[in-house]
């Protein structure tokens, strides 16, 4: 069975019982899971990394280094989600509101149609981010 990586932006101290963050740039840590099929094998936290406007690669390539293979967001703007598709990780939304536990998105991803990202929901930056 395929292993998978999946991050998640959270809020602190991270882990499964910690609250999926309203956006990427924003998030304080990173969740990561590692996932065989739908079983969580591993869970693992990384600070996000201070990052100034137009630095949004810097977290990406943090992600990349580590072997994540899939994102879940729930707010996103356009740079870093061609950031994430230049690199090869999948960015996937979730609409959840309000916003669920690591461990009620996980299980939420793993059981329906995962929505990939698509250009559209991405913020516009601004302010106009969705009301998050």
């Amino acid at each position: 069975m395929t292993i998978e990586k999946i991050a998640v932006p959270s809020n602190t101290p991270g882990g499964l019982d910690s609250v999926m963050s309203d956006h990427f740039g924003h998030c304080d840590l990173f969740t990561i899971l590692t996932m065989q099929g739908k079983e969580i094998i591993e869970v693992s936290t990384v600070n996000n990394v201070e990052h100034g406007a137009g630095g949004c690669l810097a977290p990406i390539n943090l992600l990349a280094e580590r072997g994540v293979n899939s994102i879940v967001v729930s707010g996103m703007g356009k740079r870093p989600l061609a950031g994430f598709q230049e690199v090869g990780i999948k960015v996937f939304w979730t609409a959840l509101s309000p916003k669920p536990t690591i461990k009620e998105l996980v299980e939420d991803f793993c059981n329906t149609t995962r929505q990939p990202m698509e250009l559209i929901q991405a913020c516009k930056g601004s302010g106009n981010c969705h009301n998050h």
